[in-house]
């Protein structure tokens, strides 16, 4: 491509949105919440293709560049215009996060390295000097981090502004208004928020100009509903949770009662007691529905992957089959459903509360071409994908977060019992047990196991189990070993070791504390678990144990959500299994944190709970859960 001339760059900038902001999309699990920042601070935001042309960026006023899981040193990796970084006449400043960090360094002549240590989750970074960038944040910031590759020299022209120990963790080049940031400040409040902020407001010059309220948003949803339904039938189901509650209400506004059936899928996954309380609650929303039981079709369910035929669902160990069978299992339950209801199989639309995390974590093109596959939600498997390339899939909830639906909820009049409801997976408690027959092991797993022996302490032991969760590092998906930690419950120091092990050892994503005595030769063994009958009344029995005391305490509205998780580790103990939880803190479900006992809840609860699971016949042992998301996702599947 050739430089645009000086001409064409001053006829441009005279076409400036003036405070809007290009967000170039290198397939960022949190592109969502950088454009949702910069319109919370009061401009407007727009998501555009990594490669979009110079010429269309010169008509805002600031561009940032997202983090993404590629490195850039993959031949495919995204690449913006060649000219972004040469041209400065016209040129809005830039901000790049994490891979655009590293690919503006990497661009200009600096170097880039996959170290042998990550860094995940949240990590305090010191400023050096007063950058520009650091806004009115002081000399440190408390920040997320999510990357294996890291700057380790800054390109000619640019300083180190940032470092996270002897890390560099943020780059400048003030002349060319050229700016990197290892971190994530869209994630990151109030420091982040404050350092994002500084990038318009104080670098880029922005006016605070932009508005868009929770009504605007309604009346937009159900304008959209309208024209895309048009005199076509709808069906949705709706599980109880906040967003396929609050898009019944939506539905409900936007179109006649004719054109709507509203079904409540028992799938056998449910909690115990889910379905009897949860049409209570929605009855008492006013919204009315129809339960259809489907528990067989989903026990014995099977799907396409990858042209093979899948084994049924209740003899499968890998989480994302079990996803892919469920999700489609749910599309073959609504063609028996629309035929039941005499809907035209060929025409009715499917109406569904996806919302932007779970497209973005299922890499979805609906919301990033660029974004890895996190999990596969069970509403964006390949037949919903065939649905929607059909135009039959209606989604207002795409491009918003849990928060955001929260909000629109209860102004759509959904009663706080189901606005402020915990979270609960669509797949039910089939993604909270850990299925499986044999330990799992690699080849890996001696150097693993020796490197935990490095952060034992007199009275702490870390310990590698014999199963592995799903997590999130670096905008990419990895399926890796638990740890274990034993001994004395100093908490603050448990959590330290959580946060450093999956940093350190990258065969880790996630960290437990193991409540009694383990002994290294039989924290190798597990009991063979699938989705039977037994397994599915131990899961439920243990859950309301769990969630029942924490509701006598009221601490089932403190935390964000609480995965109950039963995993096949019998710790020497043939033919029991172990419970772990997870009491997690966030806002919006892309990043969070595990509440620390004595910390943020009382320590005698969490004891309490585990009193009462150890005395069951069918439990070997209990575990807390530690990591933070990164490097782990909220569940465990």
């Amino acid at each position: 491509m050739s430089q645009p001339s000086a001409q064409a760059v001053k006829k441009s900038k005279h076409l400036l949105k003036g405070n809007s902001v290009a967000i170039l999309d290198a397939g960022a699990q949190y592109g969502m919440d950088i454009e949702q920042q910069a319109k919370r601070l009061g401009h407007e935001a727009d998501r555009l293709p990594f490669n979009t042309p110079i010429e269309t960026l010169y008509s805002y006023g600031a561009i940032i560049l997202s983090g993404g899981p590629e490195s850039v040193y993959d031949p495919e990796a995204p690449q913006p215009d060649p000219r972004l970084f040469t041209v400065r006449d016209g040129r809005p400043p830039i901000l790049g996060i994490c891979y655009g960090e590293q690919l503006i360094n990497h661009r200009l002549g600096g170097k880039v390295a996959k170290l042998e240590r990550r860094e995940d989750g949240y990590t305090t970074i010191r400023f050096s000097g007063k950058p520009t960038l650091a806004g009115s944040v002081g000399s440190s910031a408390h920040v997320i981090m999510s990357h294996g590759d890291t700057v380790t020299e800054v390109a000619p022209g640019f300083t180190a502004i940032a470092y996270s120990g002897d890390l560099i963790a943020g780059i400048a080049n003030e002349d060319k208004q050229i700016y990197g940031v290892q971190f994530h400040p869209e994630v990151s409040p109030p420091d982040g928020t404050e350092i994002i902020r500084a990038y318009l407001q104080d670098v880029a010059k922005l006016q605070v100009t932009y508005t868009y309220s929770d009504e605007d948003f309604i009346h937009d949803a159900i304008r959209e509903v309208q024209d895309f339904v048009g005199q076509r039938q709808v069906l949705a189901f709706v599980s109880g949770g906040v967003d396929s509650s609050a898009l019944a209400k939506l539905l409900e506004r936007a179109l006649p009662a004719e054109q709507l059936s509203l079904v409540l899928v028992d799938h056998g996954f449910m909690r115990e007691g889910e379905i009897e309380s949860v049409k209570a609650m929605l009855t008492d929303s006013g919204v009315h529905i129809t339960v259809y039981n489907a528990a067989s079709d989903f026990r014995q369910a099977t799907t396409i992957i990858d042209g093979k035929q899948s084994l049924p669902l209740d003899q499968v160990a890998d989480p994302e089959v079990k996803r892919k069978i469920i999700g489609d299992c749910f599309i073959t339950v609504q063609e028996q459903m629309a035929t039941s209801l005499g809907l035209d199989n060929n025409t009715y639309i499917l109406a569904m509360g996806s919302l932007y995390t779970d497209l973005i974590e299922s890499g979805s093109a609906v919301v990033s071409d660029k974004a890895g596959t996190i999990k596969t939600h069970h509403n964006d498997t390949e037949l919903v994908r065939n649905m929607r390339a059909a135009g039959r899939v209606l989604e207002p909830w795409r491009f918003i977060q849990k928060d955001n639906v929260r909000a629109v909820g209860k102004l759509l009049g959904l009663s706080e019992a189901i606005y402020n409801r915990q979270p609960f997976p669509g797949p039910g408690i089939a993604i909270r047990i850990i299925c499986g027959d044999q330990p799992y092991s690699t080849a890996d797993s001696p150097q693993i196991r020796k490197q935990l022996e490095a952060y034992g302490t007199n009275d702490i032991r870390a310990t590698l189990l014999p199963i592995r969760t799903v997590g999130v590092q670096g905008d990419g998906r990895t399926y890796a070993h638990l740890a274990g930690l034993t001994g004395a419950r100093d908490w603050r120091t448990l959590k330290s070791l959580a946060d450093e092990i999956p940093r350190a050892v990258h065969g880790v994503n996630r960290v437990v504390y193991i409540f009694g005595e383990v002994q290294d030769d039989n924290a190798t063994q597990i009991t063979p678990t699938y989705l039977t009958d037994a397994v599915l009344r131990l899961q439920k029995r243990v859950d309301v144990i769990v969630n029942q005391t924490l509701g006598s305490y009221k601490l089932d509205k403190v935390f964000a959500q609480v995965p109950v998780v039963l995993t096949g580790l019998n710790f020497g103990q043939d033919g029991k299994r172990s419970v772990a939880i997870r009491t997690f803190k966030t806002v919006n479900f892309k990043t969070g944190d595990a509440a620390i006992p004595g910390v943020d809840f009382p320590e005698e609860v969490l004891l309490e709970i585990v009193t009462k699971l150890q005395v069951l016949p069918d439990v070997a042992a209990v575990l807390y859960d530690l990591t933070s998301k990164p490097p782990a996702t909220t569940e465990w599947e």
